[in-house]
């Protein structure tokens, strides 16, 4: 008899056990899922942290934990998804490559800054047509009450903005104008170096010729012209206040050389100036003609593309002044995008890919 009660108690005690194991299996499981819906996790990491078999998992959580198999947008996810709850007045619209620069465009929410709630829609491919079919059919009510989106430089994007969102004011965003100016600067820069490469070349076959030992000239900092040229590309990006003195010292003498350069670098600063200081769109307005008028008497063929960017954008780059909107809302949802294909060392798996996102960043957790 007490054998058999002893025999019931460590039996009871087991299922205890047993039953404990269980909860806390299917709490961890719970959490995993939990995880793998709310951050770009991938299995290989719960593998890592949770000492798990990666691929094991991975299939678990696709065919049920996820709720993917009865998931209703299956057919068109690897084309379009939209997400009409998450329009707000100020959006941004701009492309991101997926596997093999397979380009996608993405609406978000600027105010969600690249969290929950922060995508309207991703449509394959950049073609405004298909883009602007997709769009449509969002409530067109839902669609008018958007005031603003920000885009970058591309006559497509203009486009769809100007159909889809027929109330909303364009803003081309400040930071691509500014790289237009920026690599006008660089070119200028790269024209010089390679005249200098040439120049030494010539040099070196000379002394080789006349059985001379080659000794290049160099500047007071220590510089070669060709290694004056390749130093200053990182000085020519900052504003001169942030340049240490060695920097100084290059930029001194880079422009003494070339005043071309000198010419093509305040003339960038400047406009970041413009963009930088000014508040009052009226006022900004003046300093950009006046930035224009600069560009046409320097007479620099290097700025003739953001010389046609300003006559043709005007309008819409004056708008950053509206609400000083950038598109940085949208290249941060890019950059995330980005770094969750390369967790996944790639998407093979497109539908399920939007799946995913569409749980992290479309619906509500």
């Amino acid at each position: 008899m007490g054998v058999l009660f002893k025999f019931h108690i460590n039996s009871g005690l087991c299922n205890m056990e047993t039953n404990q194991l269980n909860v806390t299996q299917k709490s961890l499981v719970f959490f995993k899922k939990k995880r793998m819906e709310t951050s770009q996790v991938t299995c290989r990491t719960l593998e890592t942290f949770y000492h798990i078999n990666a691929h094991t998992f991975e299939k678990r959580y696709k065919e049920t934990l996820s709720g993917y198999c009865e998931w209703d947008e299956p057919d068109h996810a690897d084309k379009w998804l939209l997400f009409p709850e998450n329009i707000g007045p100020r959006l941004a619209i701009d492309e991101s490559s997926l596997s093999n620069d397979e380009l996608y465009t993405f609406v978000t929410n600027r105010d969600r800054h690249a969290h929950e709630g922060s995508l309207v829609a991703v449509v394959a491919g950049t073609k405004s047509e298909a883009i602007i079919q997709a769009l449509k059919q969002i409530d067109k009510a839902e669609r008018m009450k958007v005031e603003e989106v920000t885009l970058d430089l591309s006559d497509s994007m203009r486009k769809i903005v100007s159909v889809a969102f027929p109330n909303a004011k364009r803003v081309i965003d400040r930071f691509h104008i500014q790289k237009l100016a920026g690599d006008a600067v660089q070119e200028i820069r790269v024209a010089h170096r390679w005249d200098a490469l040439q120049q030494s070349n010539e040099e070196m076959e000379e002394c080789k010729l006349s059985g001379k030992t080659y000794v290049p000239f160099r500047f007071p900092n220590g510089d070669t012209r060709s290694e004056l040229l390749i130093r200053s590309r990182y000085l020519l990006f900052k504003s001169a206040d942030k340049w240490t003195e060695r920097q100084k010292e290059r930029a001194g003498i880079l422009f003494d050389e070339y005043p071309d350069i000198k010419v093509a670098y305040g003339l960038s600063h400047s406009l970041r100036m413009i963009f930088s200081k000014n508040t009052i769109k009226d006022a900004a307005r003046l300093s950009m003609a006046k930035w224009y008028d600069k560009v046409e008497r320097a007479g620099m063929k290097q700025f003739n593309v953001i010389a046609a960017t300003f006559y043709e954008h005007y309008d819409e780059i004056l708008n950053f002044y509206n609400n000083r909107s950038t598109n940085a809302a949208a290249e941060s949802f890019n950059a995330k995008i980005k770094l969750f294909r390369a967790n996944l060392h790639g998407v093979t798996d497109k539908k399920f890919f939007f799946f995913r996102i569409a749980k992290l960043y479309g619906y509500p957790h």
